[in-house]
């Protein structure tokens, strides 16, 4: 009797050690339904036309342009701004396609190549294609992360964003009267050690090559101020600080910034969750700065832009963003007040970008 019952308390034991052993999972897979019951407004469509500041189509020379038209209808985007032109032949059939089809909802930027940078006529060469690029059409100028963690000049040493022998093409885009877009670093948390501290470590186990260490190829804080040394030395000229500058987390610093560079704008680009998560300060932030913050999304995927609009259009609470590695945590609405929607939306962006069709904003 006393065996049976020990060989009962045996069986009972494992069968409570294997189904604990099947609940166990990783970071990556636990992400469990929330239960909270509360209002929900999903925004399919914006309330107001936007221009979309921050956008890619690397095919547009041959693409079907109609299709992308329908699907950005869909969303209310009345103007696509394409940062991926390049320049010369390149840029020109993009512009040909665009002028031929769909003259008044597509804007094209152009590119630098940094190849050469320290040879005797590379300034002088480089304006002299940002000149014919505007020409032909471009509207502005983007500068990629490349600038500050890839180029390297004729001598194999990395190119400072600050770097004297940038600073015609800077002055060129004042002269012309085109922003310039630009794209500095990555987020902070790259840098840093990638431990339990870590806010993007589920990011960078996921995509390990996003990691770097912490002076690869330079100090974080040293890129991040190239760039604002950048903009200081050029106040004549207008700059669209992509993803907020990588200060949506601390708007009270980026509120310092802009303060600083009256000459400088941010676009909300990739960093939209971060905006969701402090909802009261980021409202404070947009009422404050109204007249400097771009709508952007970066990535052209049309599912996700109603995240985007849920969050600056209204008070929803708890809700998810829709890539986990990126964001784990839930987004509040801000809520905002329709002027500063519309200018975030578009008219700031018609400040930059002039001659932009105004009927495509009636509505």
């Amino acid at each position: 009797m006393i065996f049976n019952t020990m060989k009962l308390y045996y069986i009972v034991f494992l069968l409570i050690t294997i189904s604990a052993c099947s609940q166990e999972m990783s970071f990556e897979e636990y992400n469990p339904k929330s239960t909270l019951v509360v209002a929900e407004n999903i925004v399919e469509k914006a309330k107001y036309p936007f221009i979309d500041i921050h956008s890619h189509q690397f095919k547009m020379a041959t693409q079907d342009l109609s299709q992308l038209i329908a699907s950005m209808d869909d969303l209310n985007m009345a103007v696509m701004v394409n940062l991926s032109g390049g320049s010369g032949e390149g840029l020109k059939n993009m512009l040909d396609n665009v002028k031929q089809n769909y003259p008044n909802r597509f804007v094209v930027f152009a590119n630098v190549n940094f190849d050469g940078v320290g040879s005797p006529d590379w300034s002088d060469n480089a304006v002299k294609q940002l000149e014919q690029d505007v020409k032909n059409g471009a509207k502005g100028l983007k500068i990629y992360k490349s600038l500050g963690l890839r180029n390297n000049d004729i001598n194999g040493n990395r190119i400072a964003i600050d770097d004297s022998r940038l600073d015609p093409i800077w002055a060129k885009c004042g002269e012309l009267g085109i922003p310039v877009l630009i794209h500095a670093a990555d987020p902070k948390s790259f840098w840093d050690p990638m431990d339990s501290n870590n806010e993007r470590w589920l990011e960078l186990k996921t995509r390990p090559r996003r990691k770097r260490s912490a002076d690869n190829p330079a100090p974080w804080e040293q890129i991040i101020g190239e760039q604002h040394n950048m903009i200081r030395k050029h106040p004549e000229t207008k700059f669209i600080n992509a993803h907020m500058g990588w200060y949506a987390n601390d708007l009270q610093k980026l509120a310092e910034l802009l303060e600083q560079m009256p000459n400088m704008y941010v676009g909300i680009g990739a960093i939209i969750a971060e905006l969701g998560r402090q909802p009261r300060a980021a409202h404070k932030f947009f009422i404050t700065y109204q007249d400097r913050i771009l709508f952007g999304k970066d990535s052209y995927q049309p599912k996700e832009f109603p995240t985007y609009f849920r969050v600056l259009e209204t008070a929803d609470e708890y809700f998810p963003y829709y890539k986990k590695y990126h964001a784990f945590w839930a987004m509040y609405g801000l809520d905002l007040p329709d002027e500063v929607l519309r200018k975030v939306y578009y008219k700031n962006a018609l400040k930059l970008l002039p001659g932009l069709d105004q009927s495509l904003f009636a509505k």
